[in-house]
C-alpha cells in the first residue's frame, strides 16, 4: 500500500493539539501549521482552544473535510477510539505518537484494523515524520533540510543526527520515526526513500529487523539505484546471549549476521551517530559519474595536499590505517603541481606540501587542488591544514578566501572527483562557501579519513540481493539432529561422507569393519554434540582387537547406545573446515564457513552469508577467509579443489534452507583436499 499519505497528505489532523509549548501536541500542531500553504491542517482538542488563530475542534467528526493523515497524541486509552473515528471519517494514514498503556497484542490489533481498511499506521510509540520537500513537519524538534533520508527507532538519536548534520551544512530530506513498527517498518520506509528523488543518502538506526530478508533486498535495491545506505544497530558488545549448542551457534553472532548482510547488499555498517553523519556528508557530496580513466568513482586512492608537512603526513597515515591508498603521483601530475608551487621546496610526491605557497597566494590552494583532481592519479583529494582560517586573523582576506573556496568547489565539479577539506577553522565564511559548493568539511582529519574509507568499501564488497528461500520444505521434518539422521539428509543433497555403518554392539562393529569400512577406521559415539571433548571419538583404529577395546572404553565413558563405524579418511595436504547454517530469527538461514576441527572457536576465522549459497558465492566466502592461502597452495602445497569445497557448502545450505525445523546444521570437520571434499562429522539442532 502506498505511503503517499504519510509524506505528502492533502490534509492533516493533529489530535491532541495544544497551545502549550511544553507539550508534544504544541510541536506537532505548530509543525503541521507550517505546511498549511500546501495542505489543509485541522487541530483537534476536546477541551477547545486555538493556536496561531486556528481553533481546536472537539473531535474528528467535527472536521469540515476528510483528514487524509491523522496524528494521534492522546492518552493510551483514547488511541483506539481516535483511530476508529478516523477510519470512519475516511483517513488513510495514522501516525501514533502515544507510548505506553497498550500491550503488543493490542498494538497488532490496532495495526490490523487500520490495514484492513486500506490504511497505514506509523508507530505506536514513535516521534513522527518529517518531509522537508513537502513542508511536512509532524515531530518534535528541528530538522534542517538536506539530502539525507533517515529511518530510526530512536527519536533522540535522530535529533542528535539532525544537529550534527546541520553543523556540517547538511540536513534531512525525510525522517521517519519507526516506533514499535506494528505496520510501517524499516523496509517500508527505506523503500520510499529509494524512490524519493530528493534523497541522495539513506540512513537507518534499526534495533528490530523484523523481516530481515526483505530489508536486505531493500538495501540491495538502494545500491542498485545509486542510493548509498548507512546503518546503525546494536550488538557490538555481546554475542547476543544465546547458549551455544554447536560451534556454529558460538561463531555466528547477531552482529556478525548484520555485517554479512550489509557487506553483500553494499550498505555501510557504522558504530556511532557522528560516524554516520561524517560519512553521509561525504556521500551526499559525491557524484556517480565515472572518473576520466573510466573507473567507477570511489575513494580508494587519495591525494593529500596541505600547508603543513606534519599535518599532511598525519593525514596520509590516517588514510592508510583505514585501508586507503596514498599513491606516489605520476610524473605528469607532479609536474603540474610543481608548476603551481613556483620553485618552492614543498614535496610533490604525495602528500603535497604547499610549503608557504598558500600564504604567498591564497589561489595556490585552488590551483594545486585542481592539478591533483585533474591528474587522474587518485579518486579523491584531501586538503588539510589552515585553509578557511585566514580571514580570522586578517578580515581583509575574507572575500578572497571565499573566492578560493568557490574555485575549489568548481574544480571538484569539473573533475568529477571528490575534494574533501580538513581544517582547523570553524564556522568561517570560507567554510560556509565550501559547503555551499558541496565540498565536505571536517574538523578532525580522522573524520575525513574514516568517511573516505566507508565510501570506498562498498565498491569492493557488494554481492547483490539475498538468495530466495525454498517455497516449501524439501522433505518430511527431521525428528532428531543426530549424526545418522543428518548424514542421510546431507548425503541426499550430494555431500560426500566416508563409508560407514551404525551399530549397537562390539560384534556388529567388528562385522561392519570386515564387510564395509576396512581398517584403519574411526569409532564414534552417537548422541553427543561435541564428541571429541566427551571421549566419543577414537581415530586410526588398526584392527579388530583395537576396535573392541575402543568400543568398551567409549561405551563406559559416554553411556552411548549407538555407534558409527566409519572408514578413516586420510588425505595429504588436506585442510579441515567447519561449515554450518544457523537460523536467525530475522534473516532466516545464515551460512558460515571457517577454519574447522576442534580449534574452530580458537581460530574464529569465519565468513558468513545468507543461505542458500550459489557456487560462486560459496567460492568467494572460502577465499575471503584469513587463512585462504591454505586452500590455494601455501608454500608450494597443491591447492585444494575449491569447486568441490564450494559445492559441499551449497549442498549443506540447500539442506538447511529446505528444513526450517533445524535451528542449526553443522559439518565439522569438512575435509577439503586436492581431490575433493568429504564431510567427517555432522549434527543438527532442532528448533
Amino acid at each position: 500500500m502506498s505511503l503517499d499519505a504519510l509524506f505528502d497528505p492533502r490534509s492533516v489532523a493533529v489530535v491532541g493539539a495544544s497551545a502549550d509549548p511544553a507539550k508534544w501536541g504544541y510541536w506537532l500542531a505548530s509543525g503541521a501549521l507550517a505546511g498549511r500553504s500546501r495542505r489543509q491542517v485541522h487541530l483537534v482538542n476536546q477541551r477547545g482552544g486555538s493556536l496561531d488563530g486556528v481553533p481546536f475542534l472537539p473531535d474528528l467528526a467535527a472536521l469540515p473535510a476528510v483528514a487524509e493523515h491523522v496524528v494521534v497524541a492522546v492518552p493510551p486509552r483514547q488511541v483506539r477510539p481516535v483511530v476508529v473515528a478516523g477510519l470512519a471519517a475516511g483517513a488513510r494514514c495514522f501516525t501514533v505518537i502515544t507510548s505506553g498503556g497498550a500491550d503488543p497484542a493490542e498494538e497488532r490489533e490496532l495495526a490490523a484494523l487500520v490495514t484492513a481498511h486500506g490504511g497505514r499506521l506509523l508507530g505506536p510509540n514513535c516521534m513522527g515524520v518529517v518531509d522537508t520537500t513537502t513542508e511536512l513537519r509532524l515531530s518534535w524538534g528541528d530538522f534542517p533540510a538536506g539530502s539525507v533520508g533517515l529511518v530510526s527507532q530512536s527519536g533522540n538519536l535522530a535529533l542528535e543526527i539532525g544537529r550534527l548534520l546541520g553543523r556540517a551544512g547538511q540536513g534531512f530530506s525525510r525522517f521517519v520515526s519507526l516506533g514499535n513498527q506494528r505496520d510501517i517498518d524499516a523496509a517500508d520506509a527505506l523503500e520510499c526513500l529509494v524512490a524519493h528523488d530528493a534523497t541522495r543518502v539513506l540512513a537507518a538506526y534499526v534495533e528490530d529487523f523484523r523481516d530481515g530478508r526483505r530489508l536486505a533486498r531493500t538495501l540491495a535495491a538502494a545500491r542498485a539505484a545509486g542510493k548509498p545506505v548507512l546503518l546503525l544497530t546494536l550488538g557490538r558488545s555481546a554475542a547476543s546471549g544465546r547458549a551455544a549448542a554447536s560451534h556454529t551457534g558460538a561463531l555466528v553472532s547477531a552482529r556478525a549476521v548484520v555485517e554479512a548482510v550489509c557487506r553483500d547488499a553494499g550498505a555501510v555498517l557504522l558504530d556511532s551517530a557522528g560516524e554516520l553523519v561524517d560519512t553521509a556528508v561525504l556521500l551526499a557530496a559525491s557524484r556517480p559519474e565515472s572518473g576520466r580513466a573510466g573507473r567507477p568513482l570511489g575513494a580508494g586512492r587519495v591525494a593529500v595536499v596541505g600547508d603543513s608537512g606534519g599535518q599532511g603526513a598525519l593525514a596520509a597515515d590516517a588514510l592508510v590505517a583505514r585501508g586507503l591508498d596514498v599513491p606516489v603521483l605520476e610524473p605528469g601530475t607532479r609536474a603540474a603541481v610543481e608548476a603551481h608551487l613556483r620553485g618552492r621546496t614543498g614535496g610533490c610526491a604525495n602528500p603535497v606540501d604547499l610549503a608557504g605557497a598558500g600564504e604567498a597566494d591564497l589561489h595556490s590552494y585552488a590551483r594545486v587542488a585542481r592539478a591533483l583532481l585533474d591528474g587522474g592519479d587518485t579518486d579523491a583529494t584531501l586538503l588539510t591544514g589552515y585553509f578557511g582560517d585566514y580571514a580570522t586573523a586578517n578580515p581583509g582576506q575574507a572575500a578572497q578566501e571565499c573566492e578560493v573556496a568557490r574555485e575549489l568547489g568548481e574544480a571538484a565539479r569539473a573533475s568529477g572527483r571528490l575534494l574533501v577539506v580538513h581544517t582547523m577553522a570553524r564556522d568561517t565564511p570560507a567554510l560556509a562557501e565550501l559547503r555551499r559548493q558541496g565540498v565536505p568539511v571536517y574538523e578532525r582529519v580522522e573524520q575525513a579519513a574514516t568517511a573516505l574509507a566507508h565510501l570506498a568499501r562498498p565498491e569492493r564488497t557488494a554481492a547483490g540481493p539475498p538468495p530466495a528461500l525454498p517455497g516449501r520444505p524439501s522433505g518430511p521434518p527431521l525428528t532428531d539432529g543426530g549424526y545418522e539422521t543428518v548424514r542421510a539428509l546431507l548425503s541426499s543433497h550430494g555431500l560426500g561422507f566416508p563409508a560407514a555403518a551404525f551399530v549397537t554392539t562390539a560384534d556388529e562393529a567388528a562385522d561392519a569393519a570386515r564387510r564395509r569400512t576396512g581398517y584403519p577406521l574411526v569409532l564414534k559415539a552417537m548422541g553427543l554434540a561435541h564428541k571429541t571433548e566427551a571421549g566419543g571419538v577414537a581415530l586410526g583404529i588398526a584392527d579388530e582387537p583395537a576396535l573392541r577395546a575402543a568400543f568398551a572404553r567409549m561405551r563406559a565413558a559416554t553411556g552411548a547406545g549407538r555407534f558409527a563405524v566409519e572408514a578413516m579418511a586420510v588425505h595429504p595436504q588436506a585442510v579441515e573446515l567447519i561449515a554450518g547454517v544457523r537460523h536467525d530469527p530475522a534473516f532466516g538461514p545464515v551460512a558460515m564457513v571457517g577454519l574447522g576441527g576442534v580449534t574452530a572457536e580458537l581460530h574464529a576465522d569465519t565468513a558468513l552469508a545468507l543461505a542458500p549459497l550459489t557456487p560462486p558465492r560459496a567460492r568467494a566466502l572460502l577465499l575471503s577467509l584469513r587463512h585462504a592461502p591454505l586452500l590455494t597452495g601455501w608454500r608450494g602445497a597443491p591447492p585444494v579443489d575449491l569447486e568441490a569445497a564450494a559445492e559441499a557448502l551449497c549442498a549443506l545450505t540447500r539442506a538447511a534452507a529446505g528444513h526450517p525445523e533445524l535451528a542449526e546444521l553443522e559439518v565439522n570437520p569438512l575435509l577439503v583436499h586436492p581431490g575433493g571434499a568429504l564431510a567427517l562429522d555432522a549434527h543438527g539442532v532442532l528448533t
